[in-house]
């Protein structure tokens, strides 16, 4: 309790100094830094407002106690333990969003994201089942109302993909999203197999927050750029120039090639796009990996080896190991219907955030 108070002790102390701060001559005769400070200043304002309702809960709670332990009347008796139930409840709700607040925020949540699929164990079928999960999560971002472009792609000629990448932009959808990255299990009879029998295939996720060149700025002697001729499906002249790139980073050998687009020099911004998210992605693992211990505690790790959800379509269930979560609403989830899975695994991970925070 007192660890609590002394935490929003802190976020009041700062909101007043802002405040008078503002309010000087220094700052209120430069608009860049009002506007500065206003945002800094709205930041705070909800834990403020929250800690001065929790602090008048507190006192109610204790005041209510207070006088329990003399009253005599028993109708009265009755209100204040009712009044004490309303009010402790209340201070827990409160303890609880405080709580979520005050957990350390991922500075890429906020950030849209790179999705890359790739099919797994299984042949053909795990293709097919990498183009599933493409499906999915495009029609999850639509019903979000999130934008999605894709970057690259390697297709079978009997449709799936060994290999998609694309980008989703939108309001917070890293914070979403990062809970998608591991493997991927299907459980379903492949239209191919003749004889009815269930088979098990793989793909693997990995969402990576996009990196603004500002981040990761990648030197171009770094790179090695090879413009070849595209070998797939797409525009009239894909296959008449020169415009598919392959870009290869020196210092990490990372080869990153894009094909999809007619214009050699949109092929080279995707390329580069994939690449800056990847060594972004590199350069924040080896941090968590310095905090290896914190990292295991978390569910959003990132971490592409886990085998984190099954798919059984002979009985219609979909199960998050992670969380040990099944629910029998296969169709509603491959139609895109996320919200319940990701609802349920940012829970789980604030609650895990929240236990080390301690009271």
């Amino acid at each position: 309790m007192a660890g609590l108070l002394e935490r929003l002790q802190i976020y009041e102390n700062s909101y007043r100094k802002l405040m008078e701060e503002l309010a000087g001559s220094e700052i209120s005769s430069n608009p860049s830094k009002i506007k500065e400070y206003g945002k800094k200043i709205s930041e705070l304002e909800w834990i403020v407002s929250a800690s001065k309702k929790y602090r008048e809960v507190l006192s109610s709670v204790q005041e209510i106690k207070e006088m329990l332990k003399t009253e005599k009347d028993e109708e009265m008796i009755k209100f204040l333990k009712e009044e004490l139930d309303k009010n402790t409840k209340e201070k827990q709700n409160l303890e609880k969003k405080i709580k979520i607040f005050l957990v350390p925020k991922d500075s890429n949540d906020k950030k849209n994201v790179i999705v890359e699929i790739r099919a797994g164990a299984g042949g053909d079928e795990a293709a097919l089942f990498a183009e599933d999960l493409y499906k999915l999560y495009s029609r999850y971002a639509e019903s979000k109302n999130w934008k999605h472009r894709v970057l690259s792609s390697n297709s079978l000629g009997i449709g799936g993909f060994k290999e998609i990448i694309f980008e989703i932009d939108g309001n917070g959808v890293y914070g979403i999203m990062k809970y998608e990255s591991g493997v991927h299990r299907v459980q379903r009879v492949p239209a191919t197999e003749s004889q009815g029998r269930i088979h098990t295939s793989t793909a693997t996720v990995a969402v990576l927050p996009e990196a603004e060149e500002i981040e990761m700025n990648v030197e171009p002697s770094d790179l090695r750029v090879d413009v070849f001729r595209s070998s797939g499906p797409g525009g009239q002249s894909v296959n008449t120039t020169d415009s598919a790139v392959r870009i290869t980073h020196i210092p990490t050998g990372m080869v990153v090639s894009c094909q999809d687009e007619k214009s050699q020099l949109q092929n080279k911004e995707r390329a580069l796009k994939i690449l800056r998210a990847r060594l972004k992605e590199i350069k924040e693992r080896k941090q968590m990996d310095e905090q290896a211990k914190n990292r295991r505690m978390q569910i959003g790790s990132g971490d592409r080896s886990e085998r984190i959800r099954t798919y059984n379509f002979p009985q219609g269930r979909v199960t998050d190991h992670r969380i040990n979560l099944t629910l029998y609403k296969l169709d509603e989830i491959m139609e895109g219907n996320l919200e319940k899975l990701s609802k349920a695994l940012k829970n789980v991970d604030e609650e895990k955030k929240i236990e080390k925070i301690g009271a």
